[in-house]
């Protein structure tokens, strides 16, 4: 499994059998260019139009994409895909609305992306979610959890391989304040992740992506 961060929440994952992007961002609403991109599966974490521009995503050979934006389980090319709905923000979807969070099985590979998550979850909530070998993990505060909640969480989950995303944009925090928390102070970030089921180790990493 290869994983690609294209900016923001945005990520390109390929497996063996299919490509799949998440929550495709407005490039001026952002600030970053969002990058030609295909897959054969989209998801959609919730109708912010910096998440929900699946139009910016072109099909795979002519084929349109899967576009998930709901909570439920789906299936395609070999990949299973579980959406589980929680909250924008701390008082239910009261500010912000709702949120969901899609983890991704594949290659023996589970993927966790939390999109815009703003509250953390009850232990039977991340019971329901399961095991998780890779988080996808929003840092940056402000409209979502912040850094040290984000630290929280993880050590709930205790994935193998944490990616942080959401940060450094307007008012968004930098990605080194969740780093740091970890001891890692200037994180040398990598162009992308190339994971194999048989790589997982005892010891969690976290890893920054190149944009």
């Amino acid at each position: 499994m290869d994983i690609k961060y294209l900016g923001h929440s945005a990520f390109l994952i390929k497996t063996k059998t299919a490509k799949i992007v998440t929550d495709p961002f407005d490039p001026e609403m952002v600030g970053l260019k969002f990058p030609k991109t295909e897959a054969d599966i989209v998801t959609i974490s919730h109708q912010h139009k910096d998440h929900n521009q699946f139009k910016n995503v072109s099909g795979v050979n002519s084929v349109d994409p899967l576009i998930i934006d709901m909570p439920g389980e789906f299936e395609k090319m070999g990949v299973r895909i579980f959406g589980f709905q929680s909250f924008h923000d701390k008082t239910q979807g009261a500010e912000r609305g709702e949120n969901i969070l899609y983890k991704f099985e594949s290659e023996g590979i589970s993927v966790l992306h939390c999109g815009d998550l703003g509250v953390i979850p009850e232990e039977s909530f991340l019971e329901t979610i399961g095991e998780v070998d890779i988080l996808m993990i929003p840092v940056g505060g402000i409209y979502t959890i912040d850094a040290e909640e984000a630290v929280s969480l993880v050590k709930k989950i205790e994935p193998s391989i944490v990616i942080p995303m959401h940060y450094g944009s307007g008012k968004l925090a930098p990605v080194s304040e969740f780093t740091k928390k970890f001891g890692l102070d200037n994180p040398v970030p990598l162009p992308k992740l190339v994971y194999k089921k048989e790589e997982i180790e005892q010891e969690m990493k976290v890893i920054v992506l190149e944009i």
